[in-house]
């Protein structure tokens, strides 16, 4: 367990580095666990741009915690 968690910090500093909006994303989405409309309200974006944050994002860390 504490190899999956560090793993996934790793990663999300990974991923952080090419798109701290979508770092962000995730951390307010899965840690915070704000919806999809109160985490646009936090960043100033919109609904639909988290939307497409939030897709990439897992995608990628889904990416990189199976290498």
């Amino acid at each position: 367990r504490a190899e999956e968690v560090l793993a996934l910090d790793e990663a999300l500093d990974r991923l952080a580095e090419l798109s701290e909006r979508q770092s962000e994303v995730v951390q307010l989405r899965y840690f915070v666990g704000l919806t999809i409309h109160e985490t646009a309200e936090v960043l100033d974006v919109s609904p639909a741009t988290v939307k497409r944050e939030w897709t990439v994002a897992r995608a990628w860390l889904h990416g990189a915690l199976a290498e």
